[in-house]
């Protein structure tokens, strides 16, 4: 960790603070806080910022609402925020011809879930998102007994359904095919808790994890980069963005059935496994949050958003990410329900198609999760298996078939009404064309995706699921005035040529860079940060240490780019990010700070809240047509990422297993000699058991 003066100059430096202090944004001293007055980081230990950026102005009596007027738990957000009227008859989003007001410098994260611990039933994420560190982020049991990131033993009756039914493929040679098939009909909840933390460069976080249970106060095991069942957004940690120029953040409540009704019924404070109900708790819980604390408040309309973020704090909108959002009955009355609850924005569908409209298949997981709801089995094309889709009904080129359905047109209507943001997230190709088709014909109502992935830049696999966004969608997008949330993302990414950033450590901020800088030349769209924090997704990988840096294709090139990045440069910030990559909401002022050192102009990013504000401003004022042509993408400049496969045929091989040379320090876990810089390891054959470097 460096010293506190070198994190401030380092801050100090950041264009997002020159901006603010160039903009004289109104701040003054923030007043006492109960739990959240010092920003922490992952080690623990204090982190200074810049006063200017991080001090925010005392909520007084009659201020604006969100703090002081918010009613907390009793459930129900207060009206008294300036709202507009909608109205499309013409013109921009300006209603009074009155001076505009000055840009609100600072960033914008489209996609948190805060208070996950709720989610899913309560019986997955362990931490709280509020209360004094050493409590909320204790360190948890590590998988035994296993209060949290585990599934139950017996998981073969999520197929009751299927079992009944005639299949086209019995479910025993299904489960030959597919092996998540077969680890829940057959092997259960053990195995499968520690497959779903496994991805390339780490085992994870769930299941039984011993040697990943310590948080607070040493927090050696997480939050880490790779974290997916411990908390990612205590409130502290949101202060120490807010502090270093986080002004807009959307606080998704979150929750899938599907997931609950696989954990312990021990591990569940609502084992119904009704999503809204979930929902319900934590849009409660936001409320809480912002009356008690002066430097936060639930933004309840654009100009009110405008107003808390100008003063210096953070603007939380309120939105829903629910695979089965208002459940089976009438629709209506709930949607009024979360409107009063301060609720402004919410996806159509999450992970699996709905009564309102189809999802874009993605993970397998998840297409198990439909296929044990309908136990379709499709062979137009190869999701799931080369020849078959389970679950979803896709068209030859593995796209869902499903578009918005009559209920999800009228829920559209609904939200245009209120002037409510659509969230185009996890809808399939055909549910976005419908979704466009009605905000044209609402003189190019914005929409916007809260978090997601350029299509383009992803490598083939990943490229492959229709949850990745094409350019078509971002063209769409800019003529509505929507933007984009651009997930921090762990996965290896193709290289953008025209950023001038070198992509040589694949999930780490370089990869990331790939991303923005396409977005930012090449689609030329407004873009924030998706973080999806406590999504039960990785983030942004670590571009040194042993904690899976630079990891997202395999073992020896990972080896090889974890070893060069002290040549290449930047160094290191002396931070927690540096080793444990992007592992809370507490280190965005870092990845801010890691890609400006990279070369990467983040003034864009800087000016994603009033980019936020703008958006959310023409969905409530009136509009005249297109906000952009959107005429002048260009996606040239996008070098594909040779295969996996072929890139481990140009390492060195012992016993047939790739591995870099001289890339390993002494003490470092080693297979072969040639790996470490002495030339010496101390493994068994073949490099099984592992030694170190002597």
């Amino acid at each position: 960790m460096i010293g506190a003066m070198e994190t401030m100059t380092r801050r100090a430096a950041a264009p997002l603070l020159r901006a603010l202090l160039s903009l004289a944004v109104p701040l003054a001293g923030c007043s006492g806080d109960d739990t959240a007055t010092s920003a922490t980081s992952a080690t623990g230990t204090e982190s200074t910022t810049n006063t200017a950026a991080s001090t925010a102005p005392t909520t007084g009596p009659g201020t604006s609402q969100g703090s002081s007027a918010s009613a907390g738990s009793t459930g129900s957000a207060s009206e008294t925020a300036t709202s507009s009227t909608t109205s499309e008859t013409g013109g921009e989003s300006s209603t009074t011809g009155a001076r505009p007001p000055e840009p609100v410098a600072g960033y914008a994260d489209l996609h948190l879930h805060m208070m996950a611990e709720e989610a899913f039933g309560g019986g997955w994420l362990a931490g709280d998102h509020t209360g004094a560190l050493e409590v909320a982020v204790a360190s948890c049991d590590g998988g035994f007994p296993g209060d949290h990131a585990r599934l139950r033993s017996n998981l073969s009756d999520l197929l009751d359904l299927c079992k009944e039914q005639p299949l086209q493929v019995d479910l025993s040679t299904l489960a030959s095919l597919v092996p998540f098939l077969n680890i829940i009909l057959f092997l259960g909840g053990t195995p499968a808790s520690e497959f779903l933390g496994d991805i390339e460069g780490t085992v994870g976080d769930t299941g039984l994890h011993q040697n990943r249970k310590e948080g607070a106060p040493s927090f050696e095991g997480w939050p880490r980069w790779d974290t997916i069942a411990h908390q990612q957004a205590w409130e502290g940690w949101l202060l120490q963005a807010r502090d270093d120029g986080l002004r807009v953040v959307v606080m998704s409540a979150v929750s899938f059935d599907w997931l609950c009704s696989a954990l312990p019924p021990g591990n569940l404070k609502r084992p119904q496994c009704d999503e809204m109900a979930d929902v319900i708790v934590q849009l409660e819980m936001a409320n809480a949050l912002a009356a008690e604390h002066d430097w936060l408040e639930i933004a309840l309309s654009a100009s009110h958003a405008r107003e808390i973020a100008s003063e210096g704090k953070l603007a939380m909108i309120l939105s829903i990410e629910a695979s089965h959002i208002f459940g089976d009955g009438p629709w209506e009355p709930q949607l009024d329900q979360v409107y009063d609850l301060g609720v402004r924005s919410f996806q159509l569908v999450h992970q699996l198609d709905n009564r309102f409209g189809g999802a874009a298949p993605h993970n397998t997981i998840f297409q198990v999760a439909q296929f044990s709801l309908n136990c379709h089995i499709d062979n137009d094309c190869g999701l799931t298996t080369e020849a078959l889709t389970l679950g979803f009904d896709v068209d030859e080129e593995c796209r869902n078939v499903k578009g918005l359905t009559p209920e999800g047109l009228d829920l559209v209507e609904a939200m245009i009404s209120r002037g409510m943001l659509l969230d185009g997230a996890h809808l399939s190709e055909r549910s976005t064309e419908d979704l466009y088709d009605i905000v044209k014909e609402h003189d190019y109502y914005p929409f916007y995706i809260s978090h997601g992935h350029f299509r383009e830049m992803m490598t083939e696999e990943k490229a492959a699921e229709e949850k990745t966004t094409p350019a078509w969608v971002i063209e769409a997008l800019r003529t509505t005035g929507g933007m984009f949330g651009l997930r921090t993302a762990h996965e290896e990414t193709n290289s953008y040529t025209p950023g001038g950033v070198e992509n040589s450590c694949h999930g780490s901020t370089r990869s990331f860079a790939q991303a923005y800088l396409f977005g930012q030349q090449g689609l030329k769209v407004d873009m924030g940060f998706g973080t999806d924090f406590n999504g039960f997704i990785q983030q942004t990988r670590p571009r040194f240490g042993e904690l899976g840096s630079c990891s997202a294709s395999f073992e020896a090139e990972a080896a090889c780019q974890r070893r060069d990045q002290i040549d290449l440069g930047p160094a290191p910030l002396g931070t927690d990010f540096d080793t444990k990559g992007f592992a809370h909401i507490g280190l965005l002022g870092d990845m801010v700070a890691d890609l400006e050192g990279l070369g990467v102009d983040t003034a864009p990013l800087s000016s994603s809240a009033e980019n936020f504000l703008r958006m959310w401003e023409r969905a409530e004022g009136r509009r005249e047509g297109p906000a952009s042509a959107a005429d002048d993408i260009d996606l040239r400049g996008v070098v594909i990422a040779p295969p996996k496969e072929e890139r481990e045929d140009g390492f060195p091989k012992v016993c047939g297993a790739p591995y870099c040379p001289e890339s390993l320090e002494l003490g470092d876990s080693c297979r072969f000699d040639d790996e470490c810089k002495s030339g010496k390891c101390s493994s068994g054959p073949c490099g099984v058991p592992k030694g170190t470097c002597k």
